[in-house]
């Protein structure tokens, strides 16, 4: 996800004389499936050919070791080189130039357009797209859905009907009323009274939004992925990497802040924002808060003395205390390559890169987002159950397991009722938490 806008400006700047062709070799088994690697092209924007390597074939041939890893072919074929993990976009535009030039004084490039049929131009454009999170309001009796790809957040009652819109719908950061301010994959939400917070993923901020005075402003990060740690500092001088989700307590933000691997805090008073768990090592690893170690906290919320959240790349569902010397803890989840679909208890538990969390008074409700299930967690006895979903990937209405989702990564419960973002079915999910009932929110 990172790399992707350093290679639009790459695209963009050397036109035909540069070609990318995405290899897309699966972690999880949910993602191998050609129709979710489908989705995540039009999910993400992608406009260059993408190939699903879902036997490793393509990376075994090229010894490729790690996400992401970039191989430079010459225009004979040959390998030049490559490249691992994440880069900046103006090293590698100034190695790319030089490439480009010697080839083309050898007479080597041959630019020509090559025949791409964009996804997108396939899809029907509907109300939804690709919804990432919903929080419901119960004071205020409304919904707001995080309308990811349509840039915006949608508000709602509970029946559908659109009440506003906060976002113009065009990708950006510009901050304003509700129909000049823009927004980059908005995710989670936190709502304090009349506040509404923001965790706008892709432009690496945090933004308030004044429900009364219709107004959007940034309150943590600059529009830019950081490169490195931080200690903490002014929000405005912070840079922050892909918030994903956010929670509120007593005055204070927490972030799931996927890109760093760690968790951050937001202290809305001074507008310090600062990390509070995870040392930024990808990994799965208990202890005190600042000795722990996450991987893409993705989902977060609390019960007021300890923070609970979906850790997604070790699909585990970890709590980490509120209070500065409190520590994290794994509720259920092994290591990084573990995974599957198995309900029961303790360490025999898998779940598959689980995204959205929410509370049932002691329990918790999770998205087990690439099983296309809803679960319930007892984090006092580890104990985990499927609710909602029959694993397979679809758009279903019915009772409990015979429902059908693709890839939820959002919930929030109001009235009884619990309200899905089903991300990939462009869809606002409905369910009866007494007779388990799901039905499908027309949104209009």
């Amino acid at each position: 996800m990172h790399i992707f806008p350093q290679l639009r400006k790459l695209e963009k700047k050397y036109g035909e004389a540069l070609a990318v062709v995405g290899v897309h070799s699966a972690k999880f088994p949910q993602e191998r499936e050609t129709d979710s690697l489908r989705r995540a092209v039009l999910r993400y924007g992608i406009e260059h050919p993408v190939v699903n390597d879902r036997d490793f074939g393509i990376w075994s041939r090229y010894t490729v070791r790690t996400w992401p890893t970039l191989m430079f072919i010459d225009p004979q074929g040959k390998v030049l080189g490559k490249h691992e993990g994440e880069f900046q976009g103006e090293a590698m535009d100034g190695l790319l130039a030089k490439l480009i030039s010697q080839f083309e004084t050898h007479g080597l490039i041959h630019p020509k357009p090559l025949p791409i049929l964009l996804e997108r131009d396939k899809e029907k454009d509907g109300a939804l797209s690709f919804p990432g999170k919903v929080l419901a309001d119960p004071a205020g009796h409304r919904l707001f859905v995080a309308d990811s790809n349509h840039q915006r957040i949608v508000v709602t009652s509970p029946s559908g009907r659109v009440e506003d819109i906060i976002g113009s719908g065009e990708a950006g950061l510009n901050d304003g009323g509700f129909t000049d301010a823009t927004f980059n994959d908005p995710q989670g939400m936190a709502l304090d009274g009349d506040t509404l917070y923001v965790a706008d993923t892709k432009n690496h901020a945090v933004r308030k939004i004044s429900l009364t005075s219709k107004s959007v402003t940034t309150i943590a990060g600059d529009g830019k992925q950081s490169l490195r740690f931080y200690s903490g500092g002014p929000g405005s001088a912070v840079q922050l990497n892909s918030p994903w989700d956010v929670t509120i307590h007593n005055g204070v933000l927490y972030i799931a802040m996927a890109g760093f691997h760690q968790l951050w805090r937001l202290d809305l008073a001074t507008g310090t924002v600062a990390p509070h768990a995870g040392t930024g090592r990808e990994h799965i690893q208990d202890g005190p808060l600042a000795e722990s170690a996450l991987a893409q906290p993705s989902g977060i919320t609390n019960d007021g003395t300890s923070l609970f959240f979906t850790d997604s790349e070790t699909s585990s569902v970890r709590r980490a205390g509120i209070a500065l010397d409190g520590h994290v803890t794994s509720i259920v989840g092994l290591d990084l390559f573990t995974f599957g679909d198995v309900d029961g208890s303790g360490d025999d538990v898998r779940l598959q890169h689980p995204l959205g969390i929410c509370m049932l008074e002691a329990n918790l409700l999770i998205a087990d987002t690439y099983n296309n299930k809803i679960k319930l967690v007892m984090p006092d006895t580890r104990t985990v159950a499927t609710l909602l979903g029959g694993g397979a990937p679809g758009l279903r209405d019915g009772a409990g397991q015979t429902a059908l989702f693709n890839e939820p990564g959002g919930l929030s419960i109001m009235n009884g009722k619990l309200y899905i973002a089903d991300t990939n079915n462009h869809a606002i999910r409905v369910a009866d938490l007494q007779t388990l009932e799901v039905s499908t929110l027309e949104v209009h």
